[in-house]
């Protein structure tokens, strides 16, 4: 279930904003919840950058490291709920 208030994407953020949003499947515990267009771009954002920190983390930078951080709190603070299921 998704929100339904108005979300803002933050200044900071230059990723792909999607036209729709999709169904995300948590590959740990097998939840699955339905994001809209900007939560579905938030996650993708977060997901693609825990995988290059992951994979090659000396090519991160200070200014991805805060990104990545504020993107778990925009998520936190725009949807709790998809946030305990798919990021926690």
């Amino acid at each position: 279930m998704t929100k339904t208030k108005e979300q803002k994407i933050p200044k900071w953020f230059k990723g792909v904003i999607y036209d729709k949003g999709s169904e995300v499947l948590n590959p740990f515990s097998g939840e699955c919840y339905t994001l809209n267009n900007v939560e579905l771009s938030m996650y993708d954002f977060i997901m693609g950058t825990q995988m290059v920190m992951e994979l090659s983390p000396k090519t991160i930078t200070e200014k991805q490291i805060n990104e990545f951080h504020k993107a778990l709190n925009w998520f936190r603070s725009n949807n709790t709920e998809a946030y305990m299921i798919l990021l926690d």
